[in-house]
């Protein structure tokens, strides 16, 4: 039977009205610092380029929620968008003379799907059948499929000449007035929304996260789980990396480095914790919007790039703490000690 834990956050206000407020502060002062910032150009542009971090957060809000992370998230985007535009463009690399049989843009795409999915599987085996923690073994797929990356194209990029138009469309075209990477975003996350708080799936996934030793004795398939969560975790990956690749016309082996901290930085601060049990999609949206704002207003302030990572952190660190300082209270007034579930089953 299902028994949802109501709860309020620091002064009664919910975690998400907190997070909300400070999104709308924060578009209100970057629109005063830089006047270019509110017009519609700019606005379709940090969420045509943050869908793309939003898809793999998504995800990961999932993976946070059984109490694992996810390290290897920008190699997987890497390696299925150089695995797909291979496969269109016929060729491994600009500079490698090695031809490869081309595939229509569909049949590419679900290879590149795939191999984020195998990377994904591999992660969760390596988790639930070795016993190895989840931030080690994703540390470990981070650096092996970004070599595997390097390897497959020999470090050199791979450009279409020219780009397939049905291809091109999926990072560059528009669905009515709003970019397609923006409109995947937003399916996918209604998608994670309704798997997390609606399905029977979701709600093991916040069992498992709460307590997976319990979890296990009641009869839930803790393992299984876990591992559907890290294919799913690698496939998002792998379409986030595709799509990137669609935008720029070009794959690369350095593509999505250090993608992993922003996604994790993003779920974070949407209120999702680290230690499992608790997490929401709608908290991600805006944890991951909150980020892009922070870097697109400091790009037209023309901040240098160690200025927007000092910030970055600053904004982490404060995220965190405040749930240190200002832990969250049930209705009843107990504290949250940052190990309650949001859902029991």
């Amino acid at each position: 039977m299902k028994n949802k834990m109501l709860y309020k956050g620091y002064l009664g206000i919910r975690p998400h009205l907190l997070i909300l407020c400070a999104l709308t502060v924060l578009m209100v002062i970057m629109s005063l610092l830089a006047p270019n910032f509110l017009t519609g150009g700019n606005l379709l542009d940090i969420l045509r380029v943050n869908s793309i971090k939003g898809i793999m957060s998504i995800a990961m809000t999932l993976v946070l929620v059984t109490g694992g992370i996810d390290l290897s998230v920008g190699s997987t985007f890497a390696l299925s968008g150089a695995v797909t535009a291979s496969l269109i463009a016929g060729s491994y690399s600009d500079y490698i003379t090695s031809n490869l049989f081309k595939c229509n843009t569909g049949v590419a795409i679900a290879i590149g799907l795939l191999a984020g999915a195998l990377v994904g599987l591999v992660n969760g085996l390596v988790i639930t059948r070795l016993k190895v923690e989840p931030f080690l073994a994703t540390l470990a797929m981070m650096i092996f499929a970004r070599g595997l990356t390097y390897l497959y194209t020999g470090g050199y990029p791979i450009n279409f000449k020219p780009i397939p138009d049905d291809f091109a469309w999926l990072g560059k075209g528009y669905v009515g007035a709003v970019p397609v990477p923006a409109v995947i975003f937003f399916l996918v996350a209604a998608a994670g929304g309704w798997i997390l708080k609606y399905t029977a799936f979701g709600r093991l996934l916040f069992a498992i996260g709460g307590n997976r030793e319990t979890a296990g004795l009641s009869g839930i398939p803790v393992e299984r789980n876990i591992c559907l969560t890290y294919v799913f975790m690698g496939v998002m990956a792998g379409l986030a990396g595709i799509i990137m690749t669609s935008r720029v016309a070009s794959a690369s082996a350095v593509a999505g480095d250090s993608y992993e901290m922003d996604v994790i930085a993003g779920v974070v601060l949407g209120g999702t914790l680290q230690s499992g049990g608790k997490g929401s999609v709608i908290g991600t949206v805006i944890g991951i919007f909150i980020f892009g704002i922070i870097e697109n207003g400091l790009n037209i302030l023309g901040m240098p790039t160690y200025f927007k990572l000092i910030i970055k952190g600053i904004v982490i660190i404060a995220a965190i703490g405040g749930r240190y300082l200002f832990p969250v209270k049930r209705r009843g007034g107990a504290k949250d000690e940052n190990r309650q579930t949001q859902t029991t089953v």
